[in-house]
């Protein structure tokens, strides 16, 4: 059994796990790139309405760069970098880059010439990075931007201290990811397949954090202002088979080999059987219109890196504009 997070109770970061299923499913991560691209234009939305002008930006787990072009077209005089732990990923992201400079399309046309040429002299700026151990410098930029990559860490409370650290005071951080609701009908298909076949409950998706929660845990990073909001979009689907294979793609899947496996092995139930049954569950959840729903909850968050109240030796700092604001007394 896989040792498990002390705070959520999760399996334990596995960072080398994770490059091997994301390193697999980037040759088809386009087919299902349309939900990430989607959440990235409702961020985009939100960041309209926030006064920033960052001079560097970072892309966390950048994945295949989709955000990257959006994010230089909404801040064309800033160095916008992306990382990502999968090389097959970013691989797909530096040709995506380098197809778009050499056609001279996309953000480059807002630029001046001289900055324009300046970037396409340097390249696509992309690195090989876990997103919860950062190769930068402390303060290095003024803009951090993850887009449906945290639920894949067990601990966001130690992520977060991390992208803190990056970012200037008074930087701003932006992400998205997946609540609990996320799954549930993949969810509770499992949950009736194990039932049928007589199995022990095991886990097949990710246990996704509470919204309520990731707030909490950006106050305790250091974090100040955090605005959080969620909404619930629905993908229907023809058949179970087209199903899971986007779920598959999308890589929030990651215990199916592990467990069907682990079900023939113990000779309960072989793999088909329990894919077949799967499968049944999802039939049942068939609508009216002929489709099979799937929910993902999806959360939106963001917060500013607040200025720090003390030293590392642990003395108080008093800013200037806080002198004269003690609390006030009734009279």
């Amino acid at each position: 059994m896989s040792p498990t997070s002390p705070k959520t109770g999760r399996p334990a970061y596995d960072p080398r796990r994770l490059r091997e299923i994301f390193d697999r499913r980037a040759a088809t991560f386009d087919d299902v790139a349309f939900l990430p691209r989607e959440i990235a234009d409702r961020m985009r939305e939100r960041l309209e309405y926030i006064k920033v002008a960052p001079a560097r930006v970072l892309d966390a787990a950048c994945g295949a760069g989709g955000d990257l072009p959006r994010l230089r077209e909404r801040f064309p005089e800033a160095s916008v970098l992306g990382v990502d732990m999968s090389s097959a990923m970013l691989a797909r992201a530096r040709a995506a880059e380098t197809a778009e400079a050499e056609s001279g399309a996309g953000w480059r046309r807002l630029l001046p010439a001289t900055l324009a040429k300046a970037f396409g002299a340097r390249g696509p700026q992309l690195a090989q990075a876990d997103f919860s151990a950062l190769p930068f410098a402390s303060a290095a930029f003024e803009l951090l931007w993850s887009n449906l990559a945290l639920h894949w860490h067990s601990r966001p409370d130690v992520v977060f201290p991390e992208w803190q650290r990056v970012l200037k005071v008074n930087g701003l951080l932006m992400f998205s990811t997946f609540g609990p609701d996320t799954l549930r009908e993949l969810a509770a298909a499992y949950r009736e397949a194990e039932r049928t076949l007589g199995l022990a409950p095991m886990r097949h998706t990710i246990d996704f954090v509470d919204m309520h929660d990731l707030g909490d845990m950006l106050v305790e990073s250091g974090f100040e202002i955090p605005v959080m909001d969620q909404e619930v979009l629905t993908i229907t689907y023809r058949s179970p088979e087209s199903l899971l294979a986007d779920v598959m793609r999308w890589g929030a899947y990651p215990f199916e080999r592990e467990a069907f496996e682990r079900e023939a092995a113990s000779a309960r139930a072989d793999g088909q059987a329990l894919r077949k049954a799967v499968h049944e569950a999802l039939e049942a959840l068939r609508r009216d219109d002929g489709t099979i729903p799937l929910t993902f909850e999806v959360i939106y968050g963001h917060a500013w890196k607040a200025a720090p109240r003390t030293t590392a030796e642990g003395h108080g700092i008093v800013r200037l504009e806080d002198i004269g604001r003690g609390p006030k007394r009734n009279r």
